[in-house]
């Protein structure tokens, strides 16, 4: 019996995620339980399959799904955990994380993705996401401490802010670097003696913006 268009791309989807790495049989599970094609609209619906970046509203992008899940593996995540998440774009990035934590705050400064992120989260019946209209590189220091932080735009270092508001063990996945050039994605890890970095891979990110959107 021929495997139908759909399940075909779903195949090569989860193929291609394997392929660059990502093992971790919880983030595996979380990005085959939340399909990408509700999250990409218009022209590009046709492409939510593929493993690469797509545009947006405001301007901005949805991550290619394999950068997505590395970054969901690199932050090591546990059911308790409490994540911040800086940049909510299409949603797609919290609403993985939504799958393997117990709360998934996110922010953007873009009022109209925000809305719509909230409304598909609705839809898909994900409850433990709170969205917000916020300045991301200032986090949300009313949740604080989180025991993970997750930014989906680029910053030319961790931001002071954001490493105040993360737990003592906890860990902040952020990709870093020129918004003209290469960027590396790190890991930070925050302990008792201090910071610890390591670097993971090149990324190519919109870069972080201070301030509010206008739309």
């Amino acid at each position: 019996m021929m495997m139908d268009e759909a399940a075909q791309q779903k195949m090569q989807f989860m193929f291609a995620l394997r392929s660059h790495g990502v093992t971790d049989a919880r983030v595996l599970s979380a990005m085959e339980a939340i399909d990408r094609s509700y999250f990409v609209k218009g022209i590009f619906s046709a492409r939510a399959y593929e493993d690469t970046p797509l545009p947006i509203a405001c301007g901005q992008t949805i991550s290619q799904p394999s950068v997505v899940a590395m970054m969901t593996q690199a932050l090591k995540l546990s059911p308790r955990d409490k994540v911040l998440e800086v940049g909510t774009g299409s949603g797609y990035q919290a609403a993985i994380l939504s799958q393997l934590v117990r709360r998934v705050y996110t922010v953007d400064r873009h009022a109209r993705l925000v809305k719509d992120a909230m409304s598909l989260f609705r839809r898909l019946d994900l409850n433990n996401i709170t969205a917000l209209i916020a300045d991301g590189s200032y986090g949300l220091p009313e949740q604080a401490p989180f025991d993970r932080i997750i930014l989906t735009a680029a910053a030319e270092d961790p931001p002071g802010p954001l490493l105040a508001q993360l737990k003592v063990g906890g860990i902040m996945v952020l990709p870093v670097g020129q918004s003209d050039a290469v960027q590396s994605l790190i890991r930070v890890t925050k302990t008792e003696d201090g910071l610890h970095y390591d670097e993971l891979r090149p990324v190519r990110f919109v870069p972080l913006v201070e301030g509010l959107g206008k739309d």
